[in-house]
């Protein structure tokens, strides 16, 4: 199979990806779960199980089969009688094949996927890739990131970004033979999508990615709420990037996710800034500031007497949902956090952008405001305008 090479240089990293004209991905599922045993049904089409390279049952019904992980083998089993023992099982489907998984140990929910499956064994367990179209991917990625009560042009912005994304970064896992993971390390993605509305999305954008002006993937950074302004990439990430542009966002205002508050006793908020950052709380000056900090517009630092306190520091050891916080006191040994928008607040903000979608803005007005200087490519003919 012919795979075409681009380099894509992003403002603070360098990462290599594949365009492959299969446009097929092999995704780790279930990645963070130490599995022993899987029970799997064919929900839609046909099945061939090949053990070994061997083709050794068939499947397109409800006969229920399970894999169990036995002395460093898979066990395969239909209903109660054993066909075998394996060292890697392969489930080729037709098609618009699906399979129903469901783990046995531990014990999960059962969810449908598509396409074809991988299961061989790791460190005492089994490991399952789900060996998947692109788009197919995609619109599990988009009600995973989403949520499945979304309208049709929210479900375009969310599948273009997971497009994006999913094409910028392939070869994240290429060292341990797959991929991407089903995880926020790379992409939350938990199989086929209920809302049958997102496949009319990923078909009405088919093939879309967003490239900055340099026709490079952007990093489509995105989050839950901005709180009514997002953050520029420096400010989170420390490195200057173009198209992630704070932008002053009125979408995201009233929103769920816009407001937030959290006590906490005073003097446990001094003695962190001091043990943490050597924040001189005994100076009058920087103790009132600490006590009274206040927000209008976003801000990167809570400083004082020449000491910087990184806020995205504090969000995380705090486990604040954003960095756009004020602090008044409420009583003489209590202090309150009211806070705005939920997340690192870089690129798309996931309210707002529902919220301009409903309001009749189009995903491309949604794309053009949280993004700037950016341009939507078909990704088979980006690397012939790479090329002009």
């Amino acid at each position: 199979m012919k795979k075409v090479v681009i380099l894509v240089v992003l403002a603070f990293t360098f990462v290599s990806f594949y365009f492959v004209p299969s446009e097929e991905l092999t995704v780790r599922v279930y990645t963070h779960l130490k599995i022993n045993s899987v029970q799997f049904t064919c929900n839609a089409g046909k099945y061939s199980i090949i053990g070994d390279g061997q083709p050794v049952a068939e499947t397109s019904g409800e006969a229920n089969f399970k894999m169990v992980y036995i002395n460093d083998s898979i066990e395969l089993r239909r209903q109660d009688e054993k066909i075998g023992r394996y060292k890697f099982i392969k489930l080729k489907g037709e098609t618009l094949s699906e399979l129903k998984l469901k783990l046995i140990n531990p014990d999960r929910k059962p969810r449908i996927y598509q396409n074809d499956f991988n299961v061989s064994v790791e460190n005492g367990y089994l490991r399952i890739l789900n060996a998947i179209l692109l788009d197919n991917y995609i619109a599990g990625v988009t009600e995973a990131e989403a949520g499945s009560r979304s309208n049709l042009e929210f479900y375009k912005v969310q599948a273009i970004l997971a497009r994006t994304f999913a094409l910028a970064h392939v070869n994240k896992h290429v060292t341990e033979g797959f991929s991407l993971c089903d995880q926020v390390h790379c992409q939350a993605y938990y199989g086929k999508p209920k809302d049958l509305n997102i496949f009319t999305a990923i078909e009405e954008t088919k093939g879309k990615v967003v490239v900055d002006e340099n026709l490079n993937l952007i990093v489509a950074a995105f989050h839950s709420n901005s709180g009514g302004q997002t953050a520029n990439s420096e400010d989170v990430w420390g490195a200057h990037t173009a198209y992630l542009r704070s932008v002053s966002d009125s979408f995201s205002v009233k929103m769920p996710n816009s407001r937030w508050e959290r006590k906490m006793p005073a003097d446990d908020w001094l003695t962190y800034l001091k043990l943490k950052h050597n924040y001189p709380t005994e100076n009058e000056t920087a103790r009132t500031e600490a006590l009274n900090f206040k927000q209008d517009h976003r801000k990167v630092y809570l400083e004082a007497s020449n000491v910087k306190v990184p806020l995205k520091n504090v969000r995380t050891d705090l486990q604040l949902k954003s960095t756009f916080f004020s602090i008044y006191p409420v009583s003489s040994d209590t202090i309150v956090f009211k806070g705005r928008g939920y997340g690192h607040g870089l690129g798309m903000c996931q309210e707002g952008a529902m919220r301009m979608t409903k309001l009749g803005y189009s995903y491309k007005d949604v794309l053009n405001f949280y993004y700037k200087n950016i341009q939507l490519i078909d990704m088979k003919k980006l690397s012939f305008f790479r090329d002009e």
